[in-house]
């Protein structure tokens, strides 16, 4: 069900140097941020604080409205179909900007051409995770006991298409043994099997893995960042236990409608980039093992790109199809 949620404007909006719109009254009305996931996951999370610091920015209420489904499809449409005022923004996400064209036959947006990317708010790595009775104590027991019994060895997920799914893949198309995908319909459920044993390992995001590791619940064999996390400082990265082609970083960022004016993403970008630098906010992205993004619209817009083919190749190779 869709939810709407009003984050009010502190205060009166601050000056951003260096703007001369063509509207010079931008923004006068609240601005929508349609989140394309639901309620309470991280991508709403993220949403809600950074559209916050953004809002005490512009002077404006920024709404969020939660449209998920279809691996985050209808609410990246919506953010498509939108009106290119700067009135209508999104949380664009790794899976609907870059591995969605690759899974689903058909999409009603073209992800390359019918959005505007304004800027990347995070990214953060995946941890290879086994619950803590587990008998694989490290990640060379794993990829053993997937190699003596193929097809047995069964790993979870939050969904097909997915990070925790993509991670999973191409582990296994590492290891080059066949294993059992086991897809849930949140990643939450997945976790909640893998340590009750239904499943053997999962990959998972920082954010939603930390608070199990540290309880003891579930044990981190390998995390998926070219470098190590000073979260997690002894936990060695997927490269340097011998598996370099599974190195994932799961990334979000800001987007709009196709054919925004380029001074106002310009406003936008500085806007976004000024509310990364807000001390509380950078707080709430590292500490949950995540790098705060940044840069230009068209940094970010090279992520996309450079990340599509990658995960076209995984899709096809693994010919994963959507539920």
């Amino acid at each position: 069900m869709k939810r709407r949620t009003l984050l009010q404007a502190a205060g009166s909006a601050a000056l951003i140097p260096g703007f001369a719109l063509a509207d010079d009254k931008y923004p006068s009305k609240a601005i929508t941020w349609i989140c394309p996931y639901a309620a309470g996951g991280n991508a709403d999370i993220r949403s809600r604080q950074v559209a916050k610091v953004m809002s005490s920015l512009l002077g404006q209420p920024i709404i969020i409205d939660n449209k998920a489904g279809a691996g985050g499809n209808i609410g990246t449409e919506a953010i498509a179909r939108g009106k290119p005022d700067g009135y209508t923004l999104g949380m664009g996400n790794l899976a609907p900007l870059s591995v969605n064209h690759a899974l689903f036959k058909k999409l009603n947006f073209d992800p390359f051409n019918d959005l505007t990317p304004i800027m990347l708010i995070e990214k953060g790595p995946l941890v290879l995770m086994v619950r803590n009775e587990s008998p694989y104590k490290t990640l060379k027991d794993l990829v053993a006991a997937a190699k003596a019994a193929p097809g047995k060895i069964i790993y979870a997920s939050g969904g097909i298409g997915g990070s925790h799914h993509l991670s999973g893949s191409l582990f296994e198309h590492a290891v080059g043994v066949d294993m059992i995908h086991a897809p849930y319909k949140s990643g939450s459920a997945a976790a909640n099997d893998l340590m009750g044993g239904q499943v053997d390992f999962m990959f998972e995001q920082m954010y939603a893995a930390m608070p199990s590791i540290k309880a003891g619940r579930l044990r981190a064999l390998g995390i998926t960042s070219k470098a190590r996390s000073p979260l997690l400082p002894d936990l060695a990265t997927m490269a340097e236990q011998g598996f370099p082609a599974v190195e994932v970083l799961n990334w979000q960022g800001l987007v709009g409608p196709k054919n925004m004016p380029a001074d106002l993403v310009k406003l936008l970008n500085t806007v976004g980039n000024k509310a990364l630098q807000d001390a509380d906010l950078r707080q709430k992205i590292t500490g949950q093992g995540n790098d705060v993004g940044g840069g230009t619209p068209e940094a970010f817009a090279a992520l996309i790109k450079a990340e599509a083919p990658r995960w076209g190749k995984v899709v096809r190779d693994a010919k994963i199809e959507p539920e």
